[in-house]
């Protein structure tokens, strides 16, 4: 599995429409999605899967951007459920050798049998490869995409809450994940932390804690607010990482990521975290929340990144959803060129 980071082809996103995902705020997440298409057709395809034609037409209308050159934005007209594009759309992976892409379909079970109504997208990815018609690999097993991150060279990010969870594959012991995912992912390490943030109804997705920016460096999202519900899990989290190695046994460089606070209403805390970016070819999308720590947030990430474009995309509206611009996005890498080793 390569990196976010490495070149893609495309990204895959589908248009929100559920005022059950957005309540009383469909539009505003509609105006977030255009703002993302536009910011990463600087850059890269853009696949978009909508249930209708009128969908699709309603899409066009509301995009003001110029569409960047011919072409690079391409509709699919699917009946699916809902947004959250990277835990069921299929993991790409790519031949080391030859250069081959090809995908990864695991099964969907809406975040351990939360949502009945969600596990309908299962499906996505044998439709995308209707399409595409590449070589796809059936796992058989539970996982989700938000609940990973990889550097590319053979490290793999995950926490125990989700991927231990009784909900997903409670047949399999840690050994027996790991093996898994080396199988069908081509890692060799996996760096288990232990828990995810409060108001994640995902049981602890890493991309809302800690995410590879290069091989050997991670931002880990920190709270320093000691009375803040999420401070002693992220402080653990972050000592987890600060003596954890690389797939060589190389210390990793770790690097604070600030928290935007309690994000919600009297009912609930969503799940905010600015670790839920997204890295394009030309941009990396940070949601943001409004804070005093965004700005901080921004800085640091574009830091990480200083040949593309840091963008902040407004994202109180999008984590009503309880996921965010990560949660959203699936990037389909670039075919490598073939190996001479």
């Amino acid at each position: 599995m390569p990196a976010e980071w490495e070149k893609h082809d495309a990204t895959w996103l589908a248009w929100p429409y559920d005022p059950m995902t957005f309540p009383d705020r469909v539009e505003r997440a509609e105006d977030a999605y255009v703002r993302i298409i536009c910011s990463l057709l600087k850059g890269e395809n853009v696949h978009l899967v909508v249930r209708d034609q009128a969908a699709q037409e309603k899409v066009l209308a509301k995009l003001q951007c110029e569409l960047h050159g011919p072409g690079r934005l391409h509709f699919h007209l699917f009946d699916y459920a809902d947004v959250w594009f990277r835990d069921y759309g299929p993991i790409f992976v790519r031949n080391r050798l030859t250069g081959k892409l090809a995908m990864t379909k695991w099964t969907f079970n809406a975040w351990g049998g939360k949502y009945e109504s969600l596990m309908k997208d299962d499906r996505i990815p044998h439709f995308i490869n209707e399409e595409m018609r590449m070589d796809i690999f059936e796992t058989g097993r539970i996982l989700e995409g938000g609940s990973i991150d990889v550097n590319g060279k053979g490290s793999l990010l995950t926490t125990e809450r989700c991927l231990l969870n009784h909900n997903r594959n409670s047949q399999l012991g840690k050994k027996d994940i790991e093996s898994l995912l080396m199988e069908n992912l081509g890692v060799r390490h996996v760096i288990w932390l232990r828990d995810g943030i409060k108001g994640d109804d995902t049981d602890g997705h890493v991309d809302d804690i800690a995410r590879f920016v290069n091989p050997t460096t991670v931002l880990c999202a920190f709270e320093e607010d000691a009375k803040d519900e999420n401070h002693p899990i992220l402080k653990e989290d972050f000592e987890l990482l600060s003596k954890a190695t690389d797939q060589d046994g190389n210390r990793l460089n770790v690097i604070k990521l600030p928290m935007p606070g309690f994000v919600g209403d009297e009912d609930s805390r969503l799940p905010a975290s600015y670790a839920n970016f997204y890295i394009g070819n030309k941009v990396v999308l940070v949601p943001v929340f409004g804070h005093a720590n965004d700005q901080v947030a921004l800085g640091i990430i574009k830091r990480q990144f200083p040949g593309r474009e840091t963008i902040g995309i407004a994202s109180n509206d999008l984590v009503y959803g309880l996921g965010a611009i990560h949660c959203m996005t699936q990037q389909q890498p670039s075919p490598g060129a073939p190996s001479s080793q």
